[in-house]
């Protein structure tokens, strides 16, 4: 009896694994109720590994070759089993394949915005997503910590797992980079290698390898892209007082062309009524300057009274104020900082 049902025994004698379409990361040889016949045949191809267990517990790791399975390739586990026959019978032990290719194009993206530290703001929220790769680095680690006994696992079963750590360590990137986060947000290139630093040893823990992380954008909340724009504005402006007179210099021609009449010499009352000030305005300005030359100083030289005449004209005022009404509507000037400049042009013609 005990040799029929010997003889019924299917025995394996090649075990290999030809991976039928993307997304396996590991998948058990079908053993089912076969052995492995000493001397049988072991293919591992490149970007595979393969990891005998036995009884639970793992035994040998094979990497990409051709093996013949005898006590010399399988040592640990000839020696976990015991074999008195010097492993001339058959054996038993479940095999796992092990996908070591990179698995690309992984998405990673806050849903909700993420709050992050930084020495400039304190406090920022943003949004950000791009792209990641890695690949098993050891599979016995992940075997033991993720895949286990399963049929297979899946590139899906596990993307929510490290979706998750990429979004965790978003903070500690900026954190650890020591780079403010506008410049960071600048660059994104050195964005996303802070965070791939940042998110590596979890990925490890895992026996996975980080090897690439992509940002493909960030974005900033409105106040805050508000900041970046005058900042990038301020930048490109340089010297504020010089940007001044630029301005007041190219407002110039169009008040000489409003003086003519026609309707370009309404275009300059009305910007001057949207300040508040109107036509009563201008002619405010002309009496303050004219009662600051008649408290001219007794004796004074009648060139340096023409001089500050002609250094401080009302039109030259109401073209600078313009200009700085301009840049509160864009949000640049706080209405602080509007009323601030109008009071010290104002105090020019008193």
């Amino acid at each position: 009896m005990a040799l029929m049902d010997f003889i019924k025994k299917q025995f394996i004698d090649i075990i290999e694994w030809t991976e039928d379409g993307d997304g396996v990361l590991a998948w058990r040889f079908p053993m089912e109720d076969r052995e492995i016949q000493n001397g049988g045949s072991l293919t591992v191809r490149e970007s595979q590994m393969a990891v005998f267990v036995n009884e639970g517990k793992v035994a040998d790791v094979f990497g990409p070759g051709r093996y013949t399975l005898t006590t010399a390739t399988l040592p640990v586990l000839t020696y976990l089993q015991n074999w008195d026959k010097l492993f001339k019978s058959p054996f038993k032990s479940d095999v796992y394949f092990f996908s070591t290719r990179q698995q690309i194009d992984q998405r990673w993206g806050t849903t909700q915005p993420v709050t992050i530290r930084d020495k400039d703001f304190g406090a920022v929220r943003l949004r950000a997503f791009g792209n990641y790769a890695y690949r098993i680095a050891d599979p016995r680690l992940f075997y033991t910590e993720i895949s286990g006994t399963r049929e297979q696992y899946t590139v899906a079963e596990l993307d929510g797992q490290l979706r998750g750590l990429m979004l965790q360590h978003i903070s500690d990137a900026v954190g650890a980079s020591g780079t403010p986060f506008l410049d960071l947000a600048a660059n994104q290139v050195e964005f996303a290698k802070a965070l791939n630093e940042a998110t590596a040893p979890a990925f490890a823990k895992l026996g996975l390898k980080l090897e690439m992380v992509t940002m493909q954008n960030v974005s900033l909340p409105e106040e805050l892209q508000k900041i970046l724009d005058q900042k990038i504005g301020m930048g490109m402006i340089g010297d504020t007082a010089k940007f001044m007179q630029y301005q007041t210099a190219q407002s110039i021609p169009a008040l000489a062309a409003g003086a003519g009449g026609g309707e370009g010499g309404g275009g300059i009352v009305g910007s001057a009524v949207g300040l508040g000030a109107g036509v009563a305005l201008g002619q405010t300005f002309a009496n303050q300057l004219s009662q600051g030359l008649n408290a001219a100083a007794p004796g004074a030289p009648a060139a340096a009274a023409g001089a500050a005449a002609a250094g401080v004209r009302p039109d030259e005022v109401m073209a600078t104020l313009e200009r700085l009404a301009d840049f509160k509507a864009k949000g640049i000037l706080t209405q602080e900082e509007f009323d601030a400049k109008k009071a010290e042009l104002l105090k020019k013609l008193a």
